[in-house]
């Protein structure tokens, strides 16, 4: 081509020197939605800058099955690839972390069936692992999650992992989402029926659940569509009513506490870590309720373990699932 009589060759830009060439995906997915991020693979083992991140649907295999988790997952990391303008072959480790995979036979049909993403090192775990590892940088502690449902996960300085929680909204998931909203339902029925107290939360139901009568809630409630992400999403509410002091509200979201605290207790016994200085993270939506949540939960388990301290996690759990591929593949390449 030429202009003004001049040959113009084409010019080639540089890769910017600062720029990665490799990178590493954490993902964490849960009953509600699907967080991915890309790394740097190459960055300091306490760099969490995110390259790029993506989004996407529900990615429990247990509640929307293996087809659909794997095409939710798959939606999060083309959107993180498209957010840091990389290509998925860029992407030398992965580590998923989901919600619902505590069978090991589970999660190795969902790394199977995620062998499709193209990446060579990719390891599925639950989503307790890598919050554990995102509370405690991969230190020995203790972390508490309570979403929608709830588990507490600790692991000790000789390596000894255990967990309590987690079996469910039926089983138990005791002071998570779905358990608090359960309980604010039940103390609207009581209220209605005069075997309770007053309570704002009738009228917090009837606007959530969409009833003009409080009479009409069990229709709601057992709808054919409802779901148990629907009813937990009521759990907000609940601790809405508690922060503007209805008593009945307070009670449950102390209750959580306490039940919460109690799951860590469990875990700390086990561990045999009792006298020792350790930290608890915790994450999860049911944490909004701040103190009111809180100092029940610690009142607990200071009756077991004096010198611990609680505190939020040092990374987000998809963050922490990529320091965790970080980490693996730095010990693939060492050994």
């Amino acid at each position: 081509m030429k202009a003004s009589g001049k040959s113009i060759l084409p010019v080639t830009i540089p890769a910017h020197p600062s720029r990665p060439t490799e990178f590493v995906l954490g993902v964490d997915g849960g009953g509600t939605k699907t967080r991915a991020v890309i790394l740097d693979a190459n960055a300091a083992a306490s760099d969490g800058k995110v390259l790029g991140e993506g989004i996407a649907g529900p990615s429990n295999p247990l509640r929307v099955g293996i087809g659909n988790a794997a095409s939710a997952i798959r939606e999060a990391v083309d959107r993180a690839c498209h957010s840091a303008r990389v290509r998925r072959i860029d992407i030398v480790a992965a580590e998923v972390g989901l919600a619902g995979v505590k069978r090991a036979d589970l999660r190795e049909r969902m790394r199977e069936t995620l062998r499709g993403l193209g990446i060579e090192t990719l390891e599925v775990v639950t989503d307790a692992d890598i919050a554990l590892f995102g509370a405690t940088g991969g230190q020995p502690g203790v972390v508490m999650i309570a979403g929608t449902g709830s588990i507490c996960c600790g692991r000790n300085a000789r390596g000894k992992h255990v967990c309590a929680g987690g079996w469910g909204p039926v089983a138990g998931d005791e002071g998570s989402g779905s358990w608090i909203a359960r309980r604010g339902v039940q103390a609207v029925a009581k209220s209605a029926d005069g075997r309770g107290p007053h309570t704002s939360l009738v009228k917090a139901a009837g606007d959530y659940f969409n009833v003009a009568n409080v009479e009409d809630l069990a229709t709601a409630i057992y709808a054919p569509g409802m779901t148990n992400d629907r009813i937990a999403g009521f759990a907000r509410h609940v601790i809405d009513a508690a922060k503007g002091g209805d008593a009945v509200a307070r009670a449950i979201v102390a209750e959580a506490g306490a039940e919460l605290g109690e799951a860590a207790a469990t875990v700390i016994r086990k561990l045999r870590i009792e006298g020792e200085h350790f930290q608890i993270g915790y994450v999860g939506g049911v944490f909004s309720a701040g103190e009111l949540l809180l100092k029940p939960l610690r009142q607990t388990v200071t009756k077991v373990a004096p010198h611990v301290t609680f505190a939020p996690p040092l990374f987000a759990p998809a963050e922490a699932a990529a320091q965790m591929a970080r980490k693996h593949l730095r010990l693939a390449l060492a050994g």
